[in-house]
């Protein structure tokens, strides 16, 4: 679950591996440090949100772990070029009205 505080020390005590060793293998796996790699899959799980949800960029960066609004719209300017909300402005197409919608407004 991204939402919770993960830290290196804490995924290199759930694998049972001193932090050194634990930072070493994961690198040698994955090609990146494990802070960047939480980095990342936040990033991915905030643009999944960005695109499929109206859920402001505050309730984002709690679901995706990050600890504020703030520290997401830095994170997602430096991976993406973008803040969030320019992000879902650019590439989010606009939802087609739901029949509720098209009732309400008859």
């Amino acid at each position: 679950n991204l939402a919770e505080p993960h830290t290196a020390s804490s995924l290199a005590k759930r694998a049972t591996l001193s932090d050194r060793t634990f930072a070493r293998r994961f690198s040698a796996e994955t090609g990146t440090t494990p802070h960047r790699w939480l980095t990342q899959q936040r990033i991915v799980a905030a643009r999944g949100l960005l695109e499929d949800s109206d859920l402001g960029v505050e309730e984002i960066a709690a679901r995706v772990g990050f600890n504020s609004a703030v520290v997401l719209r830095e994170h997602f300017r430096r991976e993406i070029g973008l803040a969030p909300a320019d992000y879902r402005r650019r590439f989010v197409a606009p939802r087609p009205a739901s029949a509720a919608d098209l009732e309400l407004s008859a």
